[in-house]
């Protein structure tokens, strides 16, 4: 986006911090040192609560301390991530009349419905649904995760944001870090205990949106299928007593499942490990709009990977390239099914050149150039922003 604003132009990023992720004060002003040297990005860093009247507060406080940069700095446009940074965009656009853009475009409010997280009378529901469909009539523009992102916006914020839509940006995945000639480190091979294996590789947590109980159930099968060949690598904060209960309620073998916590620069030679990769949402309406970053990553390092239906566009994606499976039941036949697909797949690996195949996915549909055509149409030259 710097990259593309004109010379001397300067961004201020507003963040919410969360206590398990917060920084000392030595650590926060080298972030904030190194953002304004190398970009000249201004970090405003706030502390996160969740809903609530301590959040309520927070926000007043926020929306305040924002309103004073905005009018001091002569910020031309505001430009939140996702409407729930868009409900904080829209009030300050409201109140002081500078442009709003709202940046990867697709439903919460919805989601948390479908993930049992809200309730439909509750709050928290009432005041996003309600934020969003204000967000969705007001904004300049909008970058969705997918296209379809329109007809939901129609259908269901009852707006049409077609004229107002730039190109679908998806969450990119930097192909530099995600480096897929560094697939199956020996070292870590034979750290893990995963050397000549077929490892089912999953980085993320469980619950909410994703899959519990069925995923371990479908590693189970898996168990079943490849016997002893078989590993299970989970990249997750998930604490070991909680990953020990999964495996005992889907009686699968905890002494094929190995848990680690990778902070994200370290995350590539992880998944790097695995022969295939899950992405376990719960099939829910609104996952059609968003966008994993999860799936990205696994393509990055040329793994085929399982995934439930209308996520996204990956499972499309994923159908048409034949570069995985799509679990469309939870059943121990449909389990099987998938594990036999994975199966012909790696067979036949070599002969189909399927990693570089699955690494050419995430360049042509996850790849940065995504994004620089985007911002560049924004904020280039000639670029739309200019002309709202």
């Amino acid at each position: 986006m710097k990259k593309y604003l004109p010379k001397d132009s300067k961004i201020y990023l507003m963040t919410l911090e969360q206590p398990h992720f917060k920084m000392s004060e030595e650590q926060k002003n080298d972030v904030k040192q190194h953002l304004q040297n190398e970009f000249d990005i201004h970090l405003l860093d706030f502390p996160y609560y969740p809903f609530g009247t301590r959040a309520m507060l927070n926000w007043i406080r926020i929306i305040s301390t924002l309103v004073k940069t905005i009018y001091a700095k002569n910020i031309r446009f505001i430009h939140p991530f996702c409407v729930t940074a868009g409900a904080g965009g829209f009030i300050l656009s409201k109140i002081t009349g500078k442009k709003l853009i709202i940046d990867s475009f697709e439903p919460h409010a919805e989601t948390m419905l479908e993930s049992n997280t809200w309730t439909k009378n509750s709050r928290a529901f009432q005041i996003l649904w309600n934020l969003e469909k204000m967000e969705a009539k007001h904004a300049s523009a909008f970058i969705p995760c997918v296209n379809e992102m329109q007809n939901y916006a129609a259908t269901r914020y009852g707006v049409d944001v077609s004229k107002r839509c730039l190109e679908s940006k998806p969450a990119c995945v930097d192909l530099n870090l995600f480096d897929f000639n560094k697939r199956k480190d020996p070292k870590l091979l034979e750290e893990l205990g995963l050397k000549d294996k077929i490892v089912s590789v999953y980085a993320g947590k469980f619950g909410s949106s994703y899959l519990e109980k069925e995923i371990f159930d479908f590693w189970k099968v898996c168990h079943n299928y490849w016997g002893d060949k078989f590993r299970v690598l989970i990249l997750t904060s998930h604490k070991e007593e909680e990953i020990n209960l999964y495996c005992k309620v889907s009686g699968l073998d905890r002494n094929i499942v190995t848990t680690q916590f990778v902070f994200h620069e370290h995350i590539p030679a992880y998944i790097g490990l695995g022969d295939f990769g899950v992405t376990p949402f719960k099939p829910a309406a609104s996952k059609r709009y968003g966008t994993p970053i999860k799936t990205g990553e696994y393509w990055s390092m040329g793994l085929p990977v399982v995934i439930t239906p209308n996520i996204s566009d990956d499972s499309q994606t994923i159908e048409k390239y034949k570069i995985g499976s799509i679990m469309n039941e939870f059943t121990e036949k449909e389990y099987l099914r998938i594990a036999e697909e994975i199966n012909e797949l790696l067979i036949h690996k070599e002969e189909t050149d399927l990693h570089q195949k699955i690494r050419g996915v995430a360049e042509k549909y996850r790849g940065f150039q995504i994004a620089h055509r985007v911002y560049e149409s924004l904020y280039g030259e000639n670029g739309q922003a200019w002309k709202f």
